[in-house]
């Protein structure tokens, strides 16, 4: 069904002409409603990369994925009741765009009407007790499990997760019980209890069940029109999304960093919050316990007793994080390295500002022996983040702040110092200003192509570098992983094409490789004399390609040598993302490369780097740990027997110990300092050195690669 903007404005007009002082709040509310659903609709269909139509597909797929927001564990909708709502799968695209949202509410209410039944369903069943010693196993990924076929089966569902959530917290006061003969376990301990106070397990489990629906409760229509209207937007991709005027201002305040926090990017998936990345420089990475794939479960304030969060809205759940700087949050968190059997840890942070300065670009040097032990001194650059003061530079301002002219200063430094080799750490870095993507690749290549953009209407742009000059042209090696996004993957797949470094890493960096944009609806009702907060959409409107005409979409950029990692094993990045665009390929253009023996010398590298992790002990407890973890992480249910856990639990914590022990052992020295140091020691960053030595031999006999290249 094709429709045009046009069409849709004057739909608008008709229905706001409706609209008076003598209407009542509530159709007044419905009318508004009706409305936005309409000018998101439209929008995302005819102004989407995709340009997707709404169409009966579309209208399926909407059908499911808000079932899934609804519903994600389908445990509280059977099959039979399933089957009689999908008289609407193929009609949704049709009523959105007059703005009827019927199926929306009706599945709200219909969820609203069974989470009541399963509060007082665990209420006799809390009163009842369960049995520990019965060998029985709960499935806690249903993402691809059938509905309940009827009522038995779905209250058994109930039953085996509410007896999860009793063992659960059972299993983690032991753990705190037998752990306390060591002093520090036993302040964590003593201060779980006095957070959590004397209530039981059931206690805990019954106040969580009464929050959440006082909170189902409490929302509003534009609540649930929210979660319909974004459900639309995530099938076109996952980075389009409709935001209420609640959720728009709590993104604008995200974008400044106006608010304190703890500096973590939070998902929702199946009910739990989880860590997807940890900013850096803000009070998280500093505090270095929280990791991606973390999942918090509940939170308190100082002095306040923890809140329950599971199954809570994900705006909600940012609200109670976020605070008053220097306070307080108490996070209890499932350790994701553990999987799903993890046992629940305590985590205090103190909330504070992402600070720009640990946001900022950082060098040193370090002094590194090569194979025949003469010292090379080689200059490591991180970048956390791509930034720039805009307003500065707008206003003229040659020396504003942005993360090209901090690096454009130590390497002026490293120059002075007559480093041999640079590295440039560019792990986690989430991307940020695309000219600051282009202006850094600019310091290491003498002008040319750097990125090329794809809008909607297949228009392509390439952006160059214009600067002919170089600032560095010796060895150099990009440190990357799966945490590395959007532009940084735009510098790092420029580096690679022109063959001007080596990128080491995780298989594939994040694969974001589409630009969004904001439309705000208010402003597009302004044009037809109405005014009032619709909202907005963020909706994907382009999409990047390296020069060689690869996306970076989905796939990233691939390093030369892959590192052993955890979080290439972890669900991070776009494949593991539901309705990401897919990859492509275009035109490539013209470029030079910096190094036609790249390809040749990488061969060598990627043999002598694979010889050096084989005997590395630190190497070899890593991949210990991604072989268990890959395990745990397969597991789709759990024991419900508390001994059957319980002993999988001191399994995992004797292998962590083991695995730890044989990471602090030192072989030359015996000295504990130097156990601590390699412990804490950076593994991936050592070795990127390694690699950046070994290029440097094997490349010297072509010095300063780039500048050769280019002046022939």
């Amino acid at each position: 069904m094709k429709n045009t903007l046009f069409r849709t404005f004057a739909a608008v007009v008709i229905l706001l002409s409706t609209i008076s002082l003598s209407v009542s709040a509530k159709l007044e509310s419905n009318r508004k409603l009706e409305t936005i659903a309409q000018l998101t609709a439209t929008i995302i269909s005819n102004r989407h990369y995709s340009q997707q139509q709404l169409n009966d597909d579309v209208s399926k797929k909407l059908f499911n994925e808000y079932l899934k927001t609804i519903d994600p564990g389908k445990i509280f909708f059977t099959a039979p009741e399933v089957q009689k709502l999908s008289r609407y799968q193929y009609s949704l695209d049709d009523q959105i765009l007059l703005g009827k949202l019927d199926f929306a509410f009706l599945v709200f209410d219909m969820f609203l009407d069974r989470y009541r039944e399963y509060c007082d369903f665990s209420e006799k069943q809390l009163k009842k007790g369960f049995d520990f010693t019965i060998d029985e196993n709960f499935q806690f990924d249903r993402s691809d499990a059938e509905w309940p076929a009827n009522e038995t089966e779905m209250h058994e569902l109930w039953r085996k997760r509410l007896k999860n959530n009793i063992l659960t917290q059972k299993l983690m006061l032991k753990a705190m019980q037998e752990n306390g003969s060591d002093q520090k376990d036993a302040e964590k301990a003593e201060k779980y209890k006095k957070l959590w106070g004397d209530r039981t397990p059931e206690q805990k489990v019954e106040k969580h069940l009464k929050q959440t629906l006082a909170d189902l409760e409490s929302r509003e229509a534009i609540d649930v029109v929210s979660d319909y209207l974004s459900s639309l937007t995530k099938i076109y991709d996952p980075h389009s999304s409709y935001m209420s005027p609640a959720r728009e201002e709590a993104f604008n305040i995200a974008m400044k960093l106006s608010l304190v926090g703890i500096g973590a990017v939070l998902v929702s998936e199946d009910g739990f919050t989880k860590i997807v990345s940890i900013i850096p420089g803000g009070p998280a990475e500093r505090d270095g316990r929280l990791k991606p794939e973390d999942r918090i479960i509940a939170v308190a304030q100082e002095n306040e007793e923890p809140v329950d969060i599971i199954d809570m809205p994900l705006n909600k759940v940012v609200q109670l994080i976020r605070g008053e700087k220097d306070t307080k949050v108490y996070l209890t968190v499932l350790p994701g390295d553990k999987g799903r059997n993890a046992i629940p840890q305590l985590i205090t942070i103190n909330r504070n500002t992402v600070e720009l300065k640990e946001q900022e670009a950082a060098g040193k040097i370090e002094i590194i022996k090569d194979e025949n032990g003469k010292e090379r001194k080689v200059g490591v650059i991180t970048l956390p983040s791509f930034y720039m003061d805009f307003a500065a530079a707008q206003s003229g301002d040659p020396n504003y702040k942005s993360s090209t002219n901090d690096v454009a200063n130590i390497l002026k430094d490293f120059n002075k110092q007559g480093v041999d080799g640079v590295v440039l750490d560019m792990r986690s870095n989430g991307g940020g200003s695309l000219l600051e993507a282009i202006k850094l690749t600019g310091l290491f290549i003498t002008g040319g192509p750097v990125v090329q953009i794809k809008d909607s209407l297949g228009r392509v742009m390439v952006q160059e570098d214009p600067d002919q000059s170089i600032l560095y042209s010796g060895p150099m090696v990009v440190l990357v992983n799966k945490l590395s996004a959007s532009a940084t993957e735009i510098f790092a797949g420029a580096i690679k094409d022109y063959n001007r470094g080596v990128i080491v890493g995780d298989s594939h960096t994040h694969g974001k490789g589409t630009v969004q944009t904001v439309s705000v609806l208010k402003d597009m009702l302004s044009v037809l004399g109405v005014s009032f907060d619709a909202g907005s959409i963020k909706f994907t409107n382009a999409k990047f390609y390296r020069i060689n005409g690869h996306s970076t979409q989905l796939k990233g950029v691939e390093p030369h040598i892959v590192l052993p990692s955890f979080t290439d094993y972890m669900e991070i990045g776009e494949t593991h993302i539901d309705y990401a665009l897919p990859w492509d390929a275009i035109k490539p253009v013209k470029y030079i490369s910096c190094n036609n023996r790249l390809d040749s010398i990488v061969k060598d590298l990627k043999q002598k780097s694979a010889t050096r992790i084989s005997k590395a002990p630190q190497f070899e407890v890593l991949k210990n740990e991604i072989e268990a973890f890959k395990l745990l992480t397969a597991k789709k249910e759990v024991s419900l027997n508390k001994a059957t856990r319980w002993a999988e639990y001191l399994d995992e914590k004797k292998f962590k110990e083991q695995q730890e022990n044989i990471v602090k052992l030192n072989r030359a020295t015996g000295s504990e300092d130097n156990a601590d140091k390699a412990a804490k020691e950076d593994i991936f960053l050592k070795e990127s050195m390694n690699v950046l030595i070994d290029f440097i031999e094997l490349n010297k006999t072509n010095n300063d690669v780039a500048v050769s290249q280019k002046m022939n």
